[in-house]
């Protein structure tokens, strides 16, 4: 069974085609390149790029798989959350294929899509706790059984992937063009400075929800404080201090939410997943309790097509589909 999944909930165009044991015969994705001019993406110029380029990253999905629509058994496509206009296009275009090849649609959550990228490269055992931090999401949900979900934590305001691209453009550290990648240009940058050197908070300690508005605010009000020499003299241990007190937060959470949950696992899942601070600092964390940790590559770290094909396998193979009235839902809640 061959499922074309189809991602575009944000700034990245995807497709990919997958089968029921979560094989990736492909996974297409086109990174925009028309937002970092303006510090962060413009929702009207996204949905624009995915209508320019949707089409013919669907036909270099197939074709990379080796495949035509007589070997597509479905279509899945993220249905939310995201901007409303990206996910219109994608669902859009997967309702359009679906309806003219005859073959069922299947509508998806991107925060599903995020939990499954481990199950695409790794055998995780359930239950399983997956610590998924994003630019638009920070949450720590229980996964009881594939398609049941308890959620444990989550933001109160800024998701840490936000925070990082926050930071990095109020450090004047973000390219006037290209893609945005302030989490990177972040943690490239913190490899040179010293993460003790300034004493950021750390929101909402001992609990297991998250805040990194207040963190975000520190980090302003003391760049304000420094005229230009020092702040280029600081800018390294600016980057360290920040993200280590961001990675203290997410791992202290998702130890906290431990001693509340029985797992046989702990996954961590999302755009900000590829940070390796944080992958080393909660390998470190997780193993040394005797549990398995996963944490998938770094193009399944990104919005991809992979995961979202991957989920649509998993229920179409237990034949769950939804009907062409499917609407987006830019704020769909997962549990």
């Amino acid at each position: 069974m061959l499922v074309l999944g189809i991602e575009t909930s944000c700034d990245e165009t995807a497709a990919a085609v997958v089968d029921e044991q979560f094989t990736v015969y492909s996974n297409i994705i086109f990174s925009q390149q028309d937002h970092a001019r303006y510090g962060g993406v413009v929702p009207e110029l996204a949905s624009r790029a995915h209508i320019r380029t949707l089409v013919p990253v669907v036909r270099q999905a197939l074709e990379t798989a080796g495949i035509d629509w007589g070997g597509i058994d479905g279509v899945a496509a993220t249905r939310g959350p995201g901007l409303v206009g990206s996910l219109i296009v994608g669902l859009s275009l997967a309702k359009g294929l679906a309806l003219a090849q005859n073959k069922p649609l299947l509508g998806v959550h991107h925060l599903e899509g995020h939990i499954f990228s481990n199950l695409v490269e790794s055998q995780v055992e359930i239950p399983f706790l997956t610590l998924l931090v994003s630019g638009g999401h920070t949450e720590l949900i229980l996964v009881e059984e594939l398609g049941s979900y308890q959620l444990l934590g989550r933001t109160r305001d800024d998701a840490a992937g936000e925070a990082f691209d926050k930071v990095a453009k109020l450090l004047d550290l973000l390219p006037s063009e290209g893609v945005i990648m302030g989490g990177r240009i972040i943690a490239e940058l913190a490899e040179r400075g010293n993460p003790q050197a300034i004493d950021f908070p750390r929101g909402l300690a001992g609990e297991a929800d998250f805040s990194f508005s207040g963190l975000k605010t520190a980090v302003l009000n003391y760049v304000r404080g420094l005229d230009p020499p020092e702040r280029e003299q600081q800018l390294a241990d600016i980057a360290a201090s920040f993200q280590e007190a961001v990675v203290d937060s997410l791992v202290a959470k998702t130890v906290l939410a431990l001693g509340r949950v029985a797992v046989k696992a702990v996954c961590l899942a999302g755009g900000v997943a590829a940070n390796q601070r944080l992958r080393q600092r909660l390998r470190v964390e997780i193993e040394g309790r005797d549990l398995p940790f996963y944490c998938p590559s770094h193009a399944l770290c990104t919005d991809n097509a992979a995961m979202i094909g991957a989920v649509g396998a998993f229920y179409l193979n237990r034949g769950v589909g939804d009907g062409f009235d499917l609407d987006a839902v830019p704020r769909l809640a997962l549990c």
